[in-house]
């Protein structure tokens, strides 16, 4: 069963650059979650990620995010953002059975036992490892 939800032109923007396997992931969780989400980022540069640590919204220059293998997602109620913990974990539901539905292995940032991060979504880095630019 769908959920009638759709992608935004910005949700559809963000994923430019997302590795191919993680934006299945991220079409499939949309028909199957009960809560409506937006995908606020995805590929980002190392500026942005500065940008992003220096307000403490990451621990890290090492993300996901910087070569694709990452997103961010909000949900979205009430034609509005939402950070209401609660709708991440049902979220998290709908993108967890679209990653098995796919075999596609990834990690949920709100299992983290530090720095819970409940909008982000990565590939696994056990079996989808980053390839830096000087590999490419």
């Amino acid at each position: 069963m769908s959920s009638g939800f759709s992608f935004s032109r910005r949700s559809l923007n963000s994923l430019n650059g997302v590795h191919p396997d993680l934006v299945r992931v991220v079409h499939l969780a949309l028909s199957l979650t009960p809560v409506d989400f937006v995908v606020i980022e995805g590929l980002r540069d190392i500026k942005r990620q500065r940008e992003l640590m220096k307000i403490g919204a990451t621990r890290t220059l090492n993300s996901r995010h910087l070569t694709g293998h990452a997103i961010d997602v909000a949900a979205w109620e009430n034609g509005t953002v939402s950070w209401h913990w609660p709708l991440y974990k049902k979220m998290s539901v709908a993108f967890k059975s679209a990653a098995e539905q796919l075999s596609v292995p990834i990690v949920w940032g709100g299992d983290w036992r530090s720095f819970r991060d409940g909008p982000h979504y990565e590939l696994n880095r056990k079996f989808y490892p980053a390839v830096t630019k000087t590999e490419k």
